[in-house]
């Protein structure tokens, strides 16, 4: 592929997304990143960088369009509290948020993805790119888990799912049987620092 639009949120993922879509073939990555979100790195994987704000839903499509990119990919995220400061939303971003009905990354991001397509520039699924970044299934510890942490995963995993289907988060933190913690707004990270603090030792993450 010669060129990649990639929308750039936070944390390591979208650098780790450069990088190994470079290896798998791809060559050429222009990237729209988010003021106090996107690390400032992303300058050294991509082609070309446009710095924008959180809701300029226009800026970040014509900048693909400008660049002659038809095929873009998400990486990172944004910080849940900040979808509620200070947030600026241009009027495409305004008209589309007032079509949703239900307001979760579901139809939020699916939104997007449809002004995107609008205009040429189609949103694909990361993980064809990524290669070797992706791990192996199995055992990426020093150890298996014991027979009692392999039922606490499965456990989570079914809450997981559950509350996943809803629309509320992705994470749960289970110790013995019991649920310490459901990510909700504040996301994945706070999540698994505030279960943690309840599970003390030997608490999990799923």
């Amino acid at each position: 592929m010669d060129t990649l639009g990639l929308i750039a949120g936070n944390g390591d993922f979208p650098l780790i997304f450069a990088r190994a879509a470079r290896r798998n073939g791809v060559g050429r990555i222009v990237a729209v990143a988010f003021d106090g979100e996107t690390k400032p790195d992303i300058t050294g994987v991509a082609d070309h960088v446009e710095w924008i704000k959180i809701g300029q839903l226009d800026r970040l499509i014509k900048t693909f369009t400008g660049h002659g990119v038809t095929r873009a990919i998400m990486a990172g995220g944004i910080t849940p509290t900040n979808l509620f400061k200070n947030l600026r939303l241009d009027l495409r971003m305004i008209a589309l948020a007032a079509r949703l009905k239900e307001r979760n990354a579901h139809t939020i991001f699916g939104g997007i993805a449809a002004e995107m397509k609008k205009d040429g520039v189609e949103l694909l699924d990361p993980r064809p790119f990524l290669g070797d970044a992706v791990p192996a299934a199995g055992v990426l510890t020093k150890r298996k888990p014991t027979g009692d942490e392999q039922a606490d995963i499965a456990f989570g995993l079914r809450i997981a799912k559950a509350v996943s289907a809803l629309d509320i988060g992705q994470t749960v933190v289970v110790k013995h049987g019991t649920v310490l913690a459901v990510e909700g707004l504040e996301g994945t990270d706070e999540c698994i620092r505030r279960g943690g603090a309840l599970a003390g030792e030997n608490g999990g993450a799923v």
